[in-house]
């Protein structure tokens, strides 16, 4: 999609990490500057697409474990990106069609084709908000949200590669203890987040230099500052670690941890 394609009101001069994303899984609602952007971070980390393969991956087993097993039937998907394959919805309502999904974005671009994610079951629902996670009460109370989810029962709150964007000026701690305090026991948090544990003093220094001339801000952290989202919380083994090590699905040839750098974890809300 070229800048001659873009539909009214979209601004194609600044890079989105949702449209950088799906540059990097390989879709067609991109355009130039979220390019030039996706590979000004692939010129510090080479391995970027993997990275972004075995999140999707992360989530897509995350979903089906939640479902299946945990029971949960409601979810809340901040950052929900542009549809691919395999979105939230057609996984959880696959295994019980009665699900719940509130979808969160604030690229105009997502609501435009959020009519792919509102194909609801007829037995369960879907909802888009464009709002910004920066603002968790304004997605807590809005109405969309409250006339799709019960949030007096257990809720799924998704944070697949979000808070990475959020730098310690936007007090992402904070807003993810909005988020979760609102939710009752039994609800369950995932994130998924990138890392800078494999990295050398000089190559976070470029990987900082990469980010910055992408046009995107982005805070690396390590296991450490990753933990501090799951304090409290009841995590579900095996623990906090890269994505590719949660639940894995047999055997397969994947990139090392350190090409993926992108840490993981589900917990549950005591």
């Amino acid at each position: 999609m070229d800048s001659e394609q873009a539909p009214p009101g979209i601004d194609v001069t600044k890079p989105h990490p949702a449209r950088r994303y799906d540059y990097w899984l390989g879709g067609k609602d991109n355009f130039e500057a979220d390019r030039e952007s996706a590979e000004a971070v692939a010129e510090a980390f080479p391995s970027v697409q993997f990275s972004a393969l075995e999140n999707r991956a992360f989530l897509r087993r995350v979903v089906t474990y939640l479902t299946a097993e945990a029971g949960i039937r409601q979810f809340l998907d901040l950052g929900a990106g542009l549809p691919t394959a395999g979105n939230v919805h057609e996984i959880a309502q696959d295994i019980a069609p009665e699900s719940r999904i509130v979808y969160v974005d604030n690229d105009p671009i997502v609501l435009i084709h959020a009519r792919s994610l509102l194909n609801s079951r007829p037995e369960g629902r879907t909802a888009y908000l464009e709002a910004d996670v920066r603002e968790p009460d304004r997605i807590l109370t809005h109405p969309d949200l409250l006339d799709t989810l019960d949030l007096t029962r257990p809720v799924a709150l998704m944070l697949v590669a979000v808070m990475h964007f959020l730098t310690d000026d936007d007090r992402p701690y904070e807003v993810v203890e909005r988020l979760r305090g609102a939710l009752p026991s039994g609800s369950y948090l995932v994130m998924t987040h990138a890392t800078s544990d494999h990295l050398t003093v000089e190559d976070l220094a470029q990987s900082d230099e990469a980010n910055r001339r992408s046009g995107i801000p982005f805070r690396l952290r390590s296991t450490a500052e990753f933990s501090r989202f799951f304090t409290g919380l009841e995590v579900v083994p095996p623990g906090i670690g890269s994505v590719m090590s949660w639940r894995p699905e047999g055997w397969r040839a994947h990139p090392r941890p350190e090409a993926v750098s992108m840490l993981g974890a589900v917990a549950r809300i005591p």
